[in-house]
C-alpha cells in the first residue's frame, strides 16, 4: 500500500504560550476552553485610546486552500474588552454618510486614504493633513484600519486585485463628489 503523505504542513515561527485544561465532561470543558483569551498583535494607537490589532492566522480559505499569511484586523476598546471586527462594508458606509453631511471634507479624507493605499504611513498622512470629521468613524481609525486591511489582502490576493478593488469605490465616489460640486 502507497503511503499518503502529510498535507497541510507549514513551515512558519509562531509564539506559543502554555495553556493546560484538564479534561472532563463536556459541558465543563466546552466552558474551560471559551474562557481561553484570544491573542494578537497591537498594531496601531488610536489617539482616543483605541488601537487597532490583528490576529493571526485569520482563517480566511479559498476554494478549499487555507491562505497561510491570512489575520483579521480589529478595532480593540480597552476599556470595554471590545473587539470590532471592522469590515469593508462598515467603512464603505461610513464614507457614504461622512459625504452626505460634508462632500467637500469627504474628498479630502479620500484623498488622505489614497496616500495611505500608495504607501505612506496613516500618522504621516495625519501629521500633513488638516482633516476634520463630518459623521461617523474617525478618519484616524480608517486611515489605520485600511493600512492593515490592505496588508491582510496583500497577502491573501498578490496579484493586488483585493487592494485595487476596496480603493475603487472610494476613488469613485470622490469622482462622484466632485462631479457633484
Amino acid at each position: 500500500m502507497k503511503k499518503k503523505s502529510k498535507q497541510n504542513i507549514y513551515v512558519h515561527t509562531i509564539e506559543l504560550k502554555k495553556l493546560t485544561i484538564e479534561n472532563s465532561k463536556r459541558d465543563a470543558f466546552r466552558q474551560e476552553v471559551e474562557k481561553i483569551p484570544y491573542r494578537g498583535y497591537e498594531v496601531e494607537d488610536i489617539t482616543d485610546g483605541r488601537k487597532i490589532v490583528i490576529s493571526k492566522p485569520g482563517g480566511k480559505s479559498i476554494y478549499g486552500s487555507v491562505k497561510r499569511e491570512d489575520f483579521l484586523v480589529f478595532i480593540y476598546e480597552p476599556s470595554k474588552n471590545g473587539l470590532w471586527l471592522i469590515s469593508h462594508k462598515n467603512i464603505s458606509e461610513d464614507f457614504e454618510e461622512k459625504a452626505h453631511v460634508n462632500p467637500i471634507e469627504t474628498i479630502k479624507i479620500i484623498e488622505a486614504l489614497e496616500r495611505v493605499f500608495n504607501g505612506d504611513e496613516p500618522d504621516k498622512v495625519l501629521q500633513e493633513t488638516s482633516l476634520t470629521n463630518p459623521a461617523g468613524e474617525d478618519p484616524e481609525v480608517l486611515l489605520k484600519a485600511y493600512k492593515w486591511i490592505w496588508g491582510q489582502e496583500d497577502s491573501n490576493y498578490p496579484t493586488g486585485e483585493g487592494r485595487e478593488m476596496s480603493m475603487k469605490f472610494y476613488r469613485e465616489l470622490r469622482n462622484q463628489l466632485l462631479n457633484n460640486s
